[in-house]
């Protein structure tokens, strides 16, 4: 499980037409040209692919064109982010049947003052056992109306079977969740973020789920290569280079930055899905000017 969740995956964003259409062939486009940049595979239908912003049936064909078009050797975890137990069983299953690797589950929280650590518990184990992949638990409280997992659940969680992994994209966990499951050698910790990832490869998580890679994949595959190498003094001048273009990119407006980037880079990446709008543009100037200022494009 550890290989196949080993390196830089895409949390691949979801390209939409002018007409708010989702742009399967842009799709299939960004797939080809980040299997040749050596990503080890993808996040399809996360935060950064509009998850809550397709239909169901928007979310299976997305999936199928992201394994239709994926290298041979990369890897596809699926979000499945649903707010019910049967749901979830229902979609995981038929993600399941066109070939997702693995499943995330990010925690329901409409019933927020409900998710108790013993009824997220169950959720994760129910789900886990009706479907056929191996499953990761998603850490991700700004995503999830603010429920959080805590080191303790994570734990637990680990206990499970089909419960393989955890992919944290919180804010100053990552420690107490890779020292909570020290104990699990088969339970692997997935970065969320440029932001944890250094942490996390240098303290015993195996890869990270990069919204950066959507962007400027090289790069992000390049830190991961010198961190295995143990090459640190290089790992931290890319590492600081890469925190400064996130920070340039997130703080201009999230998944529509991230898009508009792509477009910069010579990728598909057009406007958010309403309610979503896309960044002004001035903002798309402003944004131009300072990744150029870090070297990334003439």
């Amino acid at each position: 499980m550890e290989k196949k969740l080993t390196g830089v995956f895409a949390p691949i964003s979801t390209p939409f037409t002018h007409d708010g259409q989702v742009d399967y062939e842009g799709l299939a486009k960004n797939v080809k040209r980040y299997a040749a940049a050596g990503l080890k595979g993808y996040l399809a239908l996360g935060s950064n692919g509009e998850n809550k912003s397709l239909s169901n049936k928007e979310k299976l064909l997305v999936l199928e064109t992201i394994i239709q078009n994926k290298g041979a050797d990369q890897t596809v975890m699926s979000g499945c982010i649903f707010e019910s137990t049967a749901e979830s069983i229902e979609m995981g299953l038929e993600m399941c049947k066109r070939g997702a690797d693995f499943l995330t589950l990010l925690p329901p929280c409409y019933f927020k003052k409900q998710m108790t650590d013993d009824v997220l518990l169950r959720y994760f184990s129910d789900v886990a056992d009706a479907v056929s992949v191996p499953c990761l638990v998603y850490n991700a409280p700004q995503y999830a109306g603010g429920v959080g997992l805590s080191p303790k659940l994570i734990r637990r969680c680990a206990d499970h079977p089909n419960i393989v992994g955890v992919k944290d994209s919180s804010t100053g966990n990552m420690e107490n969740i890779l020292f909570a499951v020290k104990d699990k050698p088969g339970f692997t910790v997935v970065a969320g973020s440029v932001n944890n990832f250094f942490a996390a490869i240098t303290m015993g998580g195996s890869g990270g789920v990069l919204s950066l890679a959507n962007s400027f994949p090289e790069i992000t595959v390049e830190l991961f290569h010198l961190l295995e190498e143990k090459k640190y003094p290089e790992a931290i001048a890319l590492n600081t280079r890469l925190l400064e273009i996130n920070r340039a990119i997130g703080g201009a407006g999230g998944v529509a930055a991230v898009k508009a980037a792509m477009d910069m880079n010579g990728l598909v990446g057009g406007d958010p899905r309403l309610p979503l709008l896309p960044l002004t543009a001035e903002e798309k100037e402003a944004l131009e000017a300072k990744l150029k200022g870090f070297g990334l494009f003439s």
